[in-house]
């Protein structure tokens, strides 16, 4: 037994530590440890401090839009229309997952992570002058929740009640203290102004000019063609810390192209000034041009440090053609990855096959004791496979011939009952199997003739259905599709957005990420101890035994991945020798002062002094 003075100084430093915990802090982290910035930093590692400010930063969009409320489910946002909010908090782009303050300028945990408080900045105001005030916080969270798209409710389900203690205090009491992330998802918070709200209908998709807080605001629609953001010159927030090398450009705007292959042929005509692109067989062909043989139009690759997620082709299991899993596992079969890659992408990508893919959450090899220990509970509801066996893709020869695969595919499509009759596939009800692949890109129909054709030799069509963007969305919110292209991004600390991604709850919801339809109470409660991880050791485990159990599901077939961004950009253009791990840091970048522009460009500006056309 401990002798009492032993005992009370635990005790009393106990209960110093829960108050330590408890103080007001600069930033947020995952576990209590501590932030890479102190209070007293003065900018991000990542950024130049000093800048130069001035100039256009001009990009290009896919398709179009109609909304300037990026917040509901109707309509399609804008690009870049959240420059115009600002958060409670903002993401340290070198860290994992962490977060500093803006327009909350000191956050307090509970020991116990059953509430969460920020103290508000009394200089934070929106762009018509209304400072922002704890009733404009607790007026976003309630606005999100009841009419916002359905992720936010996913987002804050674990959340009981808001209070706005004083003017510039707000408090979030949570439903349970095991949500470890949910303080820090509540910083991604956007502030929205109350009294502008008040005379308009926020489920209502429109382009009126919205009132923000951010570095820029709208200045000119175009409607479905352009959009035009300006730098807003007095911007309460431009000498934070957090801010200190961002926001550079004076004018942002988006021109939007229906095709892609155009939009790359007029970035090389100077029309705009930086790509991303995602087309290998472009980054190993379509550059061969005088202006980047001169080094006037930069390529150039940015290391990833993100995990890759995944993206594949993915199945809608409310179809009944896809509820057995020998089919969806048959169809996997037939996708060549080794000879579209060869042949179509250069060799350019990897093959991914976790659902968590360039990260240390990505399952491999056999299930170590903590993910068993995990995923016991469960035998006998989830695929053996699960438990001895490692998931792998199928690996051809390159050769464009997939003889294994398919003979390998119709045995497991004769389990489930399916057969030929006419030289035609059907299903077990005896109905001919036709599948339709809806696509808004372009892009990809190239690479999905290949698989159409390898479908087709054992007698399934797969209609491939090109829609405009406005159509595509609005089908896939509706849930109105056979396949889809389909990504599940993830961070380097997955948590509440899971449950919009896998849950049953998220599966009817119209617009939710569970856009499979998945319903699996196994996974469900995955989900949820994932969420409730209570050390990095713990996420890392549950995040493992989760991708083991959606892998052997065969709910995608898994596409590929690269471990960079491949960027073109124009010379007049800048940005840091340090480029942040987890992002291309676009928000830190600017113009150099009298770099010569691109012939086109000049022309336009001379005709165009102030770029308004």
């Amino acid at each position: 037994m401990k002798p009492v003075r032993a005992l009370l100084l635990q005790a009393s430093g106990l209960l110093f530590a829960g108050l330590a915990c408890a103080a007001p802090q600069h930033a947020l982290t995952l576990y209590n440890e501590p932030p890479k910035y102190p209070a007293d930093f003065k900018h991000f590692d990542y950024v130049n401090p000093d800048a130069p400010k001035g100039g256009i930063f001009r990009q290009a969009g896919f398709g179009g839009f109609d909304s300037l409320n990026p917040f509901i489910n109707k309509g399609v946002p804008a690009d870049d229309i959240s420059m115009i909010y600002d958060t409670l908090a903002k993401h340290g782009l070198d860290e994992p997952f962490t977060e500093y303050g803006l327009i909350a300028g000191k956050i307090e945990k509970a020991p116990d992570n059953s509430w969460v408080r920020f103290y508000l900045r009394p200089e934070a105001r929106f762009h018509d002058g209304h400072p922002i005030r704890a009733e404009d916080v607790v007026f976003s969270f309630q606005t999100l929740i009841k009419d916002g798209a359905p992720l936010f409710r996913g987002y804050y389900s674990d959340v009981e009640e808001v209070v706005a203690e004083d003017p510039l205090k707000v408090l979030f009491k949570f439903k349970h203290t095991n949500n470890r992330e949910l303080p820090l998802i509540l910083g991604q918070l956007p502030v929205l102004p109350k009294h502008w709200w008040a005379t308009r209908d926020f489920n209502k998709g429109n382009l009126e000019l919205p009132l923000g807080s951010g570095p820029y605001k709208v200045s000119e629609v175009k409607a479905g063609r352009s959009v035009r953001y300006e730098r807003v010159k007095d911007y309460w927030g431009k000498d934070l810390p957090v801010n200190r090398g961002f926001y550079n450009f004076d004018v942002l705007t988006t021109d939007y192209y229906r095709d892609n292959t155009v939009a790359l042929e007029a970035l090389k005509a100077g029309q705009f000034d930086y790509w991303l692109e995602s087309a290998a067989k472009n980054w190993a062909k379509a550059y061969n041009i005088p202006a980047v043989a001169e080094g006037r139009l930069i390529k150039e690759e940015i290391p990833n440090g993100n995990p890759t997620g995944m993206q594949g082709f993915v199945f809608n299991l409310r179809r009944p053609v896809f509820q057995d899993v020998r089919v969806r596992h048959a169809l996997s079969l037939l996708l060549d990855f080794e000879w579209t890659n060869k042949q179509l992408f250069n060799g350019a990508y990897a093959r991914t096959r976790s659902y968590f893919e360039n990260s240390e959450m990505a399952a491999t090899g056999l299930p170590d004791a903590d993910q068993l220990a995990i995923l016991d509970p469960f035998r006998g509801k989830i695929p053996e496979q699960v438990f001895g066996e490692a998931f792998q893709n199928p690996v051809t020869d390159a050769s464009g011939m997939i003889r294994v695969q398919q003979r390998q595919a119709w045995q497991l499509l004769q389990e489930a009952g399916w057969r030929i009759v006419d030289d035609k596939m059907v299903d077990a009800n005896g109905k001919p199997v036709t599948i339709e692949f809806l696509l808004a890109q372009t892009e990809f129909e190239r690479i999905l003739l290949p698989f159409k054709r390898n479908l087709s030799d054992l007698g399934i069509d797969l209609v491939i259905r090109r829609v405009d963007v406005s159509q595509y969305v609005n089908r896939v919110r509706s849930r109105d599709f056979d396949m889809i292209v389909g990504s599940f991004p993830q961070s380097n600390s997955p948590g509440n957005e899971q449950r919009e991604y896998w849950m049953t709850a998220a599966a009817d919801k119209p617009g939710s990420r569970n856009s499979m339809g998945l319903k699996d109470p196994v996974v469900d409660q995955l989900v949820e101890q994932l969420i409730n991880a209570d050390s990095r050791q713990s996420l890392v485990a549950h995040a493992r035994a989760l991708d083991r159990v959606l892998q052997w599901g065969y709910y995608v077939i898994p596409n590929w991945h690269i471990k960079t961004w491949r960027v073109a950009y124009w010379n007049h253009i800048g940005h840091p020798k340090v480029s942040p791990k987890y992002d291309i840091g676009i928000n830190t970048w600017w113009v150099k002062p009298n770099a010569a522009l691109p012939i086109e460009v000049e022309i336009k500006l001379q005709a165009d002094p102030a770029g308004t056309e």
